[in-house]
């Protein structure tokens, strides 16, 4: 059986390929989910969106969840949008259901977002797309500037309480809640390196620890794995 020098923890599923791409470098990664999301199923939240698709309106997105959400109502809508969005992963997203030129801005964490936006100068309000444990960076910044937020909740995250018995070397988050979750039943002792997806996730994890925190240089579960594989070998 081959033995691995490494061992981490992923607070979500990744791809196949990225975890026999760190097999290959002597990391073996372990998958165990911490949270769970699914869309918000209501008469209100479809009108809603279905509203937000007739308007002319400046749309936001942090997440992949939020974009999936709006995306199962597009149907045959062709929505007059300008849409600021996270990178990466949810940028795909983005570029899949709503295509290249209705994106005008995106950023690697919801702060600097929001700091693109203001800096634009192109709206005084926006409709946020996002779930019921979204954070406050993005709102805040933006009505501190005079920009109005419209949030409508899409999305809901439900928690995932597990207790981890095996020491992991390093472990990977990808959203404050996921790290809220792994916290609430979990303790780490001081030498295991923390990688985050962004600066928002890490802040969120530096209220339950104090260990080292690792931050990808670009919103994506495989530039999360790269910092991984570079920082262990």
């Amino acid at each position: 059986m081959q033995k691995f020098k490494t061992n981490i923890l992923s607070t979500r599923p990744i791809d196949e390929t990225l975890i026999t791409q760190a097999k290959s470098k002597g990391v073996l990664i372990d998958a165990i989910s911490f949270i769970e999301t699914e869309a918000i199923d209501s008469i209100d939240v479809y009108e809603e969106i279905k509203s937000a698709l007739l308007e002319s309106v400046t749309v936001v997105f942090t997440s992949m969840n939020a974009v999936e959400a709006v995306g199962a109502h597009l149907h045959d809508y062709a929505p007059d949008w300008k849409i600021y969005c996270i990178g990466n992963a949810t940028k795909k997203l983005v570029l899949e259901y709503f295509g290249e030129d209705l994106i005008f801005g995106t950023a690697k964490d919801a702060t600097e977002l929001a700091e693109k936006i203001i800096t634009d100068d192109i709206t005084d309000e926006v409709i946020f797309f996002c779930g019921d444990k979204r954070r406050d960076e993005l709102p805040a910044l933006l009505n501190e500037n005079g920009i109005d937020v419209n949030e409508i909740e899409v999305y809901q995250t439900n928690m995932i309480h597990r207790t981890i018995e095996k020491n992991y070397d390093g472990i990977l988050f990808f959203s404050p809640s996921a790290a809220e979750s792994f916290f609430s039943t979990n303790k780490l002792n001081d030498k295991t390196i923390l990688f985050a997806i962004g600066n928002t996730t890490a802040s969120a994890i530096k209220k339950f620890s104090n260990n080292k925190i690792i931050v990808a240089d670009e919103a994506g579960k495989s530039n999360l794995v790269e910092k991984v594989i570079e920082y262990f070998n």
